[in-house]
C-alpha cells in the first residue's frame, strides 16, 4: 500500500511539472509571435511612410510638373473648351492627375463622344478625343443631332448646320423612342452607299412611327416610300429595281407613293394627272 501511495505521489508531481513546462512553452511562443508581428508592423509602417514621403516629394518636384497638354481628334475651339472643363493646372504634378476624373469632365462636352488619356512622363499629358459626328437631325421638342449609333447628343444651335436628313415621328417615351432612333440609324446605314435619289445626300426625311414602321422621302423624288419595319435591306434593293424600271418607262416623276409592304411585290401609286 505504501508503494502505491508513493507511486501515485510521484505521478502527480510529474504531471504538475509537465503542465508547468507546457504553460511556459506556450508563453514563449506567444511572446515570440507577438515580437515578430510587432517587428513586421513596424516595418510595414516604416515602408509606408517612406513611400508617402517619396510620393509627396515627387508631387512637389519640378521634375514631374505638367508642362504640355496635347489634344488630338478635335478642332481648336473644342480643344480649348474641354481643357477649361477639365480644370487642368499646368503647375500641377503629372503624377497627381487623376485620368478618370479628367475623362469624366471632358466627356460632358456635347461634341465629345469619348476621351482617352496618356501620361507621358516627365511633363506631357496626351488627350485623344473622339468627336461626335451627326448623321441626322431629330425632331423632338426642338431639333437635335443624332449620331450613327442612334443617340441624340446635342440640341441644334441657331447658327449650326441643319443640312442633314430629318428624323420625324419620334416618341417621347424612353423605350419606344430608343427603338425608333435605332431603326432610323439602321435605315441611314443601309442607304449610305446608295447613289442617285436614295443616296444619303438626297434623303430628306425618315419617318418612324411608334411601331417602328419606316417611311422615307427623297429631295429628288416627290413620293413617299413605305418600308414597314422588317426586311429593310431587302426592301431597299427592291426599291432600287422599281426605281430603275420607272425611270426606264419615263414615269418616275409621276409617282405618288411606293408601298413595299407586300409579300409578293409592291404597290406603286401615281398622281391623278398621270
Amino acid at each position: 500500500m505504501k508503494r502505491k501511495a508513493i507511486l501515485a505521489s510521484q505521478s502527480v508531481k510529474r504531471r504538475s511539472q509537465k503542465d508547468t513546462s507546457v504553460f511556459w512553452r506556450a508563453i514563449r511562443v506567444v511572446l515570440s509571435l507577438s515580437f515578430k508581428v510587432s517587428v513586421l508592423a513596424i516595418g510595414v509602417i516604416s515602408l509606408s511612410l517612406v513611400f508617402l514621403y517619396l510620393y509627396e516629394y515627387l508631387v512637389s518636384s519640378p521634375y514631374l510638373k505638367l508642362e504640355q497638354v496635347i489634344v488630338r481628334g478635335v478642332d481648336e475651339g473644342i480643344k480649348r473648351e474641354i481643357i477649361d472643363m477639365s480644370e487642368l493646372n499646368v503647375e500641377s504634378s503629372l503624377l497627381s492627375i487623376n485620368p478618370d476624373k479628367i475623362k469624366e469632365k471632358m466627356e460632358r462636352h456635347p461634341w465629345v463622344r469619348s476621351v482617352k488619356l496618356e501620361k507621358r512622363f516627365p511633363h506631357t499629358l496626351i488627350i485623344s478625343a473622339e468627336k461626335e459626328l451627326p448623321v441626322a437631325v431629330v425632331v423632338l421638342d426642338g431639333l437635335s443631332y443624332m449620331n450613327s449609333w442612334g443617340e441624340v447628343f446635342k440640341e441644334v444651335g441657331q447658327a449650326e448646320d441643319k443640312d442633314y436628313p430629318i428624323i420625324t415621328g419620334i416618341s417621347t417615351t424612353g423605350a419606344i423612342r430608343d427603338a425608333q432612333l435605332e431603326t432610323a440609324a439602321f435605315v441611314l446605314d443601309i442607304f449610305k452607299s446608295e447613289t442617285g435619289a436614295w443616296s444619303y445626300e438626297e434623303l430628306s426625311e425618315i419617318h418612324v412611327n411608334e411601331d417602328c414602321d419606316v417611311s422615307i422621302f427623297s429631295t429628288s423624288l416627290p413620293a413617299v416610300i413605305k418600308m414597314g419595319n422588317r426586311g429593310l435591306l431587302t426592301k431597299k434593293d427592291q426599291l432600287n429595281k422599281i426605281t430603275r424600271h420607272l425611270r426606264k418607262i419615263g414615269r418616275i416623276h409621276m409617282v405618288k407613293s411606293i408601298d413595299l409592304n407586300y409579300q409578293n411585290g409592291a404597290v406603286v401609286s401615281f398622281n391623278k394627272e398621270s
